[in-house]
């Protein structure tokens, strides 16, 4: 995957009508401080174009980032965060909902996971989610570089049993500082992006 222009297309706030785009949207959806924005800089090539914080709950909106004209990459908002109101937090997750059920060009869910910790409940509701609104979902389990390789080894069939993931469903070690597969999500998207349509 070869990235030559990467444009923050469409912000969509709680309130905002969720736009029809007419090219592939590949979503992101992770708990709050998961690494979602240090995986989007990664797959993009860019240090700082998704805003990274050490302070959870900073991403309250769904940004379509455009990739090359061709495809968008749609980060979620956070879940989890336990800093914001309780009514704050059914917002965000209706409209996470709203976007998985009714986005047309939505193509693929991958569901973030921080490896050094078993997956929480929201991180199963979330993962029913995205199979019930009809997508296979791909785990990304993220700061693998905090574990050693024997740890991840530990590590990958906890995450896949308590998630329920079937043998068919991905999950794939990932590592902002490593860039450790990297290369495997791009391959993902570049090969959906050339899919037909069906």
């Amino acid at each position: 995957m070869v990235i030559k222009k990467v444009s923050l297309d469409i912000v969509v706030g709680v309130t905002s009508k969720l736009p029809e785009t007419e090219k592939p949207e590949f979503a992101f959806a992770g708990r709050s401080n998961v690494g979602k924005s240090s995986l989007l800089n990664a797959l993009i090539l860019r240090k700082n174009y998704a805003r990274t914080s050490s302070q959870p709950g900073k991403t309250q909106t769904i940004n379509y980032y455009k990739v090359n004209d061709e495809f968008f990459l749609v980060d979620l908002p956070g879940y989890g965060y336990a800093k914001v109101s309780e009514a704050t937090r059914a917002k965000w997750g209706k409209m996470i909902e709203r976007y998985l059920r009714t986005s047309k060009m939505l193509r693929q869910v991958f569901l973030l996971v921080d490896m050094r910790h078993e997956p929480t409940a929201n991180d199963l509701q979330m993962i029913g989610w995205i199979r019930e609104s009809g997508y296979m979902p791909i785990v990304i389990a993220t700061k693998a570089d905090k574990l050693s390789r024997n740890e991840q080894n530990k590590m990958i069939p906890v995450i896949r049993k308590k998630l329920r993931m079937t043998k068919e469903e991905l999950l794939i070690p990932f590592s902002a500082e490593t860039k450790a597969g990297r290369e495997e999500i791009a391959e993902i998207l570049d090969g959906l992006t050339r899919e037909p349509e069906s």
